[in-house]
């Protein structure tokens, strides 16, 4: 018997202001597969018009078309799968699997794994740096870094912390890729020109810091901090912490809309909204 389980389909609603926009829900996309088991990451492949949702649980990525709502291939084989960065161009995605250590190459024109690369534990959290054409996955248990040539499908170099490492981000303005330093509570910043870590600093008033989602353009990182259940606002220019917010148990992702300045969160109980004012400096 098959079984199904839906994605909720989200549609943003404008008021008479920009801060009057609302979130409703707008219908449910049905997919095949074991039900109560964990989903992880989405995102989406703009050229096809697809979205990518990682299904951890059983191992599947789930490839949807987005003018049908419907299944186009549920890819198996990526056990574990939590973190995706699809590479625009290339029509490849980069899936972390959790379950075995390794990193799974997926090309979407056929459709299929094609390549697997072993890994340091836990790959997690990704981010792809355009100019360098490299990616870079968190291995959050091996206190590591790795960095993915999407040319090569190759690591290239593996970066090593005394700490587990959490959510990287790249940042377009500063050419700079950030990683979360949970265990120590600090921010490592790379270079993506050399990979080496060209800084590391302390984010005071944040504990666990693992979330992280970058305003590029007004040098701000947004950082998720599950020890103390805070939400930090880390200026990337100055290097400093400049406002704190409380936030509710099991935040884990977050991600920054540019288009209406809203801060999205992910928590265990709720989605929590935070609206920064960055184009007048204050929150």
């Amino acid at each position: 018997m098959r079984k199904f389980f839906s994605i909720a389909v989200v549609s943003m609603s404008l008021g008479g202001t920009l801060w009057s926009q609302s979130l409703r829900k707008v219908g449910a996309i049905d997919l095949p597969g074991p039900k109560g088991q964990r989903f992880d990451y989405l995102t989406t492949d703009d050229e096809d018009h697809y979205l990518l949702s990682a299904h951890l649980g059983p191992g599947i990525l789930y490839v949807i078309d987005l003018r049908t709502d419907k299944l186009v291939k549920a890819i198996p084989g990526v056990p574990g799968i939590t973190g995706l960065e699809y590479v625009p161009g290339l029509r490849k995605v980069y899936t972390s699997n959790w379950g075995e250590n390794k990193i799974g190459v997926v090309d979407l024109k056929s459709m299929t794994v094609v390549k697997r690369l072993p890994t340091a534990a836990k790959p997690n959290g990704s981010v792809y740096a355009a100019p360098f054409r490299k990616v870079y996955v968190s291995d959050t248990d091996g206190l590591a870094i790795a960095v993915v040539d999407v040319d090569k499908d190759a690591i290239v170099k593996t970066l090593h912390f005394n700490s587990e490492t959490g959510m990287p981000q790249y940042d377009s303005v500063a050419k700079k890729v950030y990683v979360n330093l949970r265990r120590i509570n600090e921010i490592a910043e790379i270079d993506p020109a050399t990979d080496t870590v060209a800084a590391r600093y302390p984010v005071a008033g944040c504990e666990h810091n693992h979330g992280m989602a970058v305003d590029s353009e007004h040098h701000r990182a947004f950082l998720l901090c599950g020890g103390n259940r805070t939400f930090t606002v880390f200026a990337l220019d100055t290097h400093k912490a400049i406002v704190h917010f409380p936030l509710p148990a099991g935040a884990d992702v977050v991600k920054f809309d540019a288009g209406t300045g809203r801060v999205y969160a992910a928590c265990s109980k709720r989605i929590h909204f935070r609206v920064p004012g960055a184009r007048r400096g204050s929150f």
